[in-house]
């Protein structure tokens, strides 16, 4: 706990990271009271309905990125969803349209020009999504007719002005996030609305487990968190893992003098073990939308209906599987890896350079995927096992799935930022590597 303490006073030392954690926490708490604002029009008091509909499934976890945005008719309620969706979009695009494929090369200048067009695609998005949500909420959630304040031409052209406009605002403050304080933005957002529900959802399984008859009371809340601890623990194993690939570099002169000249060193190449990161789940949980559409139609299908069903899951598992090698094939270069090896100079023992390296680093890449997909599935579909365990719904959502693998992410990245800080200032860092770094920086 002493070193915990110490390290934040280091922190407020540091006079730029000070300010840079300052402008972070204060920006998103700006985004988290806009989340509470709700459209013009509608009464917030009569939306008992929306709230209900969109506890659990698919709905539920939308409204969990959205820290309950969505279920609360907010002028945040599409959040940085269509950001996220326009992102996926230009890099699909980016494999087959040779304009963006050339930008991706083009350094900094091509980066800022794939962020503009990922931000018109946003407003785009967001101008089919709009009316979707409004045609939702006054035609499918069965909300009253006294929850519209205002009706006609007017309640739609203001909300979809309001809808857009805080969709806009919410990828600029990420992108301030991201330029002027610590961590990614973008994910930083979702993360702060998914643990903005995490009260709420413990409080509801500390009173399910404590009142009601055959609960468990106490004792089960201390095992539900022993397994939480535990789960968090193989999700930033999953994270964190790699395999080290080792790299021989060729002898070459030191300072310009040819009379000096250093011994060939070694390195290494760190491929992940889950290279897609949380992206499968993403795509799983959108492609899952059309059986489900389909199983209203179609009786035979009703099955998949069911988020916590058999079916649904081992579907939804062969999804993650399937696109965590669709991901890592079009992120994870193997062959610009290789060249940028042969131009450096070095070379993988007994690995010709070249086509050779490629296909072996592309081989080992198949190879760790595969457990890394699984793994991603079996925490994918985790909290639809906790649920048969009688743990509600909206506490089971923290023990796997995107929000879990999100959050670990996030948190990992974001600490990282802070050591690299406070390491370049000779201080320990949140991690235990940071007392061995300082030394050697001393």
């Amino acid at each position: 706990m002493m070193k915990l303490i110490n390290t934040l006073r280091d922190i407020w030392k540091i006079e730029e990271l000070k300010n840079k954690l300052i402008l972070t926490l204060g920006l998103i708490a700006v985004y988290r009271f806009m989340a509470q604002v709700p459209l013009p029009g509608i009464d917030p008091l009569q939306l008992t309905a929306l709230k209900s509909q969109t506890s659990d499934g698919l709905l539920g976890l939308l409204n969990a990125f959205t820290g309950g945005a969505f279920s609360r008719a907010s002028i945040m309620a599409l959040g940085i969803m269509p950001y996220i969706s326009a992102s996926i979009v230009v890099q699909l695009m980016g494999i087959a349209v040779p304009y963006l494929q050339k930008l991706q090369k083009d350094g900094e200048s091509g980066r800022k020009k794939i962020t503009q067009i990922t931000r018109w695609l946003t407003i785009a998005i967001t101008l089919v999504q709009g009316p979707t949500y409004i045609t939702a909420i006054k035609t499918q959630f069965g909300l009253p007719e006294e929850a519209f304040l205002v009706g006609g031409a007017t309640f739609w052209f203001s909300s979809m002005i309001l809808l857009t406009a805080g969709t806009v605002f919410a990828m600029w403050l990420g992108e301030r996030i991201t330029d002027k304080g610590v961590g990614n933005g973008i994910s930083l957002l979702i993360t702060v609305g998914i643990i903005a529900n995490f009260p709420t959802a413990f409080v509801q399984e500390l009173v399910s487990k404590t009142t009601n008859a055959g609960g468990g009371g106490i004792m089960m809340i201390l095992i539900e968190i022993i397994v939480w601890f535990v789960v968090i623990l193989l999700s930033v194993l999953l994270v964190t893992a790699v395999r080290k690939i080792a790299v021989q570099y060729a002898r070459r002169t030191v300072a310009g003098d040819v009379k000096s000249v250093a011994g060939g060193s070694r390195d290494y190449i760190p491929l992940k073990l889950n290279a897609a990161g949380v992206m499968p789940i993403i795509f799983a949980q959108a492609i899952m939308f059309l059986p489900v559409a389909l199983a209203r139609k179609f009786p035979a299908l009703s099955e998949l209906q069911d988020m916590n069903g058999l079916w649904y899951n081992v579907l939804f598992a062969l999804l993650i599987i399937v696109f965590s090698y669709f991901y890592t094939a079009i992120t994870v270069r193997t062959d610009e890896m290789a060249q940028g090896l042969k131009r450096s100079g070095g070379f993988i023992p007994g690995i010709r350079p070249g086509s050779d390296t490629a296909d072996h680093l592309d081989s080992v890449l198949s190879r760790i995927t595969f457990p890394g997909s699984l793994f991603l599935a079996g925490l994918s579909i985790l909290p639809a096992i906790i649920v048969q365990f009688g743990v509600q719904q909206s506490w089971a959502m923290f023990y796997g799935g995107t929000s879990l693998i999100i959050m670990v992410g996030v948190a990992i990245d974001t600490i990282q930022q802070i050591n690299s800080y406070l390491l370049n200032s000779h201080y320990d860092g949140l991690m235990k590597t940071g007392t061995s770094n300082r030394k050697a920086i001393k």
